[in-house]
C-alpha cells in the first residue's frame, strides 16, 4: 500500500509507534504503519484459504478496507494478527462461581486474557456476601467486593501484551446483599482503579422503585432473603454515587436477556469492560468500526459504499474468529459456538458536520438510525451468505434466529457500538457515536507546558465565514464553545454544539436510535455539566430505563477531580502551534488517560475505550 494514500490522522503517529507497530529482539521498529494494515489484512485472509477461497485476493480487498480508511478492527488484532500472539478479540467475560477455586480460577484466567490484549467483564453475583459462614471452615465470607480487590491487584500487576493496561467491569446483582458496599465501592478514588462498575437491575426493582415498595436482598447461595430495604433508597444511592464520581452505571437485564440470541446456552449476566459487549460465560468477540465520515458524498451519506464496506468487514470479522488463537481453550469452545462479531461506527459527530446537520435535533436521531439500520442488515445478509458458504454457527439449531425463520447464518451477532478512543484516534475521526466534548482546549503535558488543540473542520468553517479574528480565537480558547465566537450565526453556533450543550435526553434518543439496530450494546456516555444536579442523574437513569435502553452511564464534569485539560486563556497562543496527541492522551477531548476505572478513562469527560 503506497504511503501517499495512507489512511491514518494527523496524530497517529506517536500512537502506533507506541502500541501497535512490531518490533525486533532490539526494540525496534520493525514495519512501517501501512506494513501493519498489510500484516493484518494478510493473516486473516488465512481462513479464507481454509475454505478454499484465494489467500491473496482477499487479502488485498481486506487491505483495501483498511487501508482506503473506511474500517479498523480492535487493537488487539492490529496488535496481534500476523504475529506470534495471535490473540485478536477484545472483549471477555469470565464465570465466577462461589467458591475460592472458581475465584482463583477466575484471576489467573483474565490474567492469561489481561496478557494477551484482551479486557474481561465478570459478575460477581454469585458471590455469597460478607458475613455468610462458610462451612467447610466454619469461617466467614469476605464477600465479593474484598474478592474484586484480589482481581484488581492482579490487573495492576499485568500490562497487556506490553501494550495495554488490564480493563474489567465488575457487576452485581440489585438483589445481592452487599449491592450498598458495591455501589460506594468507590468513594475513594483509589480503589478499585482497574474496574468499570455497573449494577445489574431488573423490570421487579424499577417496579419497587416506582410504586416506593420494599426491596428483598437475597443471599444467592440459598436465595434466602437476607433483609429488606426501601428500594427507593437503594436507587438514590445509585443515583448519588454515579452524580459522585460516574459510576456505578447501570445494566439492564430484561433487555440485554432479550436480544440474547442462544438463551438454550444460558442468561447473559455480565459485559465486557465498556459495558457495550453483552456475552455468556467464556465468550469472547473481536469488534470492528467503521469510519462514518469517509463515506460522505456530495453532502449525504453514501449508502450503497457503506453496505458494502459493512458487508466486507462482517466477512474480515468471521475470518478472525477461524484464525484466531484464543487464551483458554474454553474461550474457544464457547466462541465458536456462537461466533459473535460485533460491527459497529466512529466518526458519527464529525460525519453530522460534514452533512451540516447539527448533533442536537432531530435529523440527527434520524440520520442514526437509518445508518445502522442500513449497516445492520448488510451485516445481517453478509452473515447469511458466509453460513450458506461455511456452515451456520453451531449454537444457531436452538437459536432464536433459527425461530425467526432465518436458515443461513454465520454468526449469532453482528454489531456492536463501541466507544473506539484509540481507534478514533488512529483515524483521525470523533469517538464513537459521542458528540464533540469541545471545539478547543488546552491540556497539560508532562513537562507542565499548556497546549491548545482547535477542531479543524471549526476552524475551517470560521476562515470561511472570515470569523477567524485573532479576537475570536482568542475567546473560543476562553470558552471552548461555538458560542464565543462574535458574529457567529445562531445555526452555526447550534451546529457545533459541544456534549455540554446538548441536553442529556438528546444524547440518550442518540444512543437509542443506534440501539435500536445493533444486537449488542451501544458505548455512549451521557455528558453533564459540573453544575448538573443529582436530579439530572436521576431522570436519565428513568429515561434510560423506560426506552429499554441495555445500558447507561453518565459523567458529570470534572466529577473524578483530576483534570489536566481546562478550558482556560493562553494568551499569545496561535491555533498554528497545534500539539501532538499523546499515546496517553484522551482521543476525544485531550485529557489525561488513566486506567481509573478499567479501560483507559479520561478524568476530564468521562470517556472510556478498551477497543
Amino acid at each position: 500500500m503506497p504511503e501517499d494514500v495512507f489512511p491514518f490522522g494527523p496524530h497517529a503517529e506517536i500512537v502506533l509507534r507506541k502500541r501497535y507497530l512490531a518490533r525486533d529482539e532490539n526494540d525496534a521498529l520493525a514495519e512501517s504503519p501501512a506494513q501493519m494494515l498489510e500484516r493484518v489484512a494478510v493473516a486473516v485472509a488465512l481462513a479464507e484459504e481454509a475454505h478454499g477461497q484465494n489467500r491473496e485476493e482477499w487479502a488485498r480487498r481486506f487491505l483495501g478496507l483498511m487501508g482506503e480508511g473506511l474500517f479498523l478492527p480492535n487493537s488487539p488484532a492490529l496488535m496481534n494478527a500476523g504475529r506470534p500472539l495471535g490473540q485478536l478479540s477484545a472483549c471477555f467475560v469470565l464465570p465466577v462461581e462461589d467458591s475460592l477455586d472458581s475465584i482463583f480460577e477466575a484471576v489467573k484466567n483474565t490474567a492469561l486474557i489481561h496478557k494477551s490484549g484482551g479486557g474481561t467483564g465478570f459478575s460477581f453475583s454469585q458471590l455469597r456476601p460478607a458475613g455468610d459462614v462458610v462451612a467447610s471452615t466454619g469461617g466467614v465470607s469476605s464477600g465479593p467486593v474484598s474478592f474484586m480487590r484480589v482481581f484488581d491487584v492482579a490487573t495492576e500487576a499485568i500490562k497487556q501484551g506490553g501494550t495495554r493496561r488490564g480493563a474489567n467491569m465488575g457487576l452485581l446483582s440489585a438483589s445481592h446483599p452487599d449491592i450498598m458496599t458495591f455501589v460506594r465501592a468507590k468513594e475513594r478514588p483509589d480503589r478499585l482503579c482497574n474496574f468499570n462498575l455497573s449494577v445489574m437491575i431488573d423490570s421487579a426493582f424499577l417496579e419497587a422503585v416506582a410504586a416506593g415498595g420494599q426491596w428483598a436482598l437475597r443471599n444467592p447461595r440459598d436465595n434466602r432473603i437476607v433483609r429488606q430495604v426501601a428500594a427507593g433508597e437503594l436507587w438514590d444511592l445509585i443515583v448519588k454515587q454515579a452524580h459522585a464520581s460516574g459510576e456505578p452505571g447501570l445494566v439492564f437485564f430484561e433487555p440485554i436477556n432479550r436480544a440474547n440470541p442462544t438463551p438454550i446456552l444460558g442468561v447473559i449476566q455480565a459485559t465486557n469492560p465498556c459495558g457495550e459487549q453483552p456475552l455468556l460465560p467464556y465468550e469472547s468477540c473481536t469488534l470492528g468500526s467503521l469510519a462514518l465520515p469517509r463515506f460522505a458524498r456530495g453532502g449525504a451519506v453514501d449508502y450503497p459504499a457503506l453496505e458494502e464496506a459493512a458487508a466486507l468487514a462482517v466477512r474480515f470479522l468471521d475470518d478472525c474468529i477461524e484464525v484466531n488463537r484464543f487464551p483458554l481453550p474454553q474461550v474457544a469452545l464457547a466462541t465458536r459456538l456462537t461466533r459473535k462479531v460485533g460491527l459497529g461506527v466512529m466518526g458519527f459527530a464529525d460525519l453530522l458536520l460534514d452533512l451540516g446537520v447539527s448533533y442536537d435535533s432531530d435529523r440527527a436521531v434520524e440520520l442514526g438510525g437509518e445508518i445502522m439500520a442500513r449497516i445492520s442488515a448488510a451485516a445481517r445478509a453478509a452473515s447469511a451468505r458466509l453460513g450458506k458458504e461455511r456452515g451456520n454457527f453451531p449454537a444457531f439449531p436452538n437459536s432464536r434466529l433459527r425461530q425467526a425463520g432465518h436458515t443461513r447464518m454465520r454468526n449469532a451477532t453482528v454489531t456492536t457500538i463501541a466507544p473506539t478512543g484509540s481507534l478514533s484516534l488512529l483515524m483521525g475521526c470523533s469517538s464513537g457515536i459521542e458528540p464533540h466534548f469541545a471545539l478547543c482546549y488546552s491540556r497539560r503535558v508532562l513537562d507542565g507546558e499548556e497546549l491548545v488543540e482547535i477542531n479543524p473542520r471549526f476552524i475551517k468553517r470560521l476562515a470561511e465565514l472570515g470569523l477567524d479574528s485573532p479576537a475570536n480565537l482568542q475567546a473560543l480558547r476562553q470558552g471552548g464553545m461555538a458560542s464565543a465566537i462574535a458574529g457567529l450565526p445562531a445555526d452555526e453556533a447550534r451546529l457545533f454544539a459541544t456534549a455540554h450543550e446538548i441536553p442529556p435526553r438528546r444524547h440518550l434518543e442518540i444512543q437509542a436510535a443506534f440501539q435500536a439496530h445493533t444486537d449488542n450494546g451501544v458505548s455512549k456516555t451521557v455528558n453533564l455539566p459540573s453544575s448538573a444536579p443529582v436530579e439530572a442523574v436521576d431522570q436519565v437513569f428513568r429515561q434510560a430505563a423506560a426506552w429499554g435502553l441495555k445500558g447507561v452511564t453518565v459523567f458529570r464534569h470534572g466529577s473524578r477531580g483530576r483534570q489536566v485539560l481546562e478550558l482556560a486563556p493562553l494568551p499569545g497562543r496561535e491555533p498554528e502551534s497545534l500539539p501532538q496527541a499523546g499515546a496517553n492522551r484522551c482521543p476525544r477531548c485531550g485529557g489525561q488517560l488513566a486506567t481509573d476505572g478499567g479501560c483507559r478513562t479520561c478524568y476530564f469527560c468521562g470517556a472510556s475505550g478498551c477497543e
